[in-house]
């Protein structure tokens, strides 16, 4: 893994919620993983068999993902292996979202989120 050092003066950070994460520092896996049913309606009703995950594809098909199958080629050269950000301010982080200050060998996020829209018959 690379080894650089990050500098953060100033770190303002005013919500974090569903399933994110602030990571200071290094980090070899990081796995984040968030799911939500958003209903909304004209009317205040509540059914209580609302709300099963397995009821709705969204949540269980396969993310394809798509091989690299071309040649990389990369060379980097870390002359001042130093990082410095002078502040960081963020407002929300949210829905398997992460703030990451630092290295990291492997990353996968995954946020499946279903929207309802129920309204009243015109």
């Amino acid at each position: 893994m690379l080894q650089r050092t990050s500098y953060v003066t100033d770190l303002k950070v005013t919500t974090v919620s569903y399933s994110s994460v602030i990571q200071l520092g290094d980090s070899e896996i990081i796995n984040g993983f968030s799911r939500a049913i958003a209903v909304q309606r004209e009317e205040e009703v509540f059914y209580s068999d609302e709300g099963s995950f397995s009821a709705y594809p969204v949540f269980n098909k396969p993310i394809p993902f798509m091989p690299i199958r071309e040649q990389l080629v990369q060379q980097t050269s870390h002359i001042f292996p130093v990082l410095k950000v002078k502040k960081i301010d963020i407002l929300g982080i949210s829905a398997s979202s992460i703030l990451h200050i630092g290295n990291s060998q492997n990353i996968s996020l995954e946020s499946r989120i279903k929207h309802i829209r129920q309204l009243r018959p015109r």
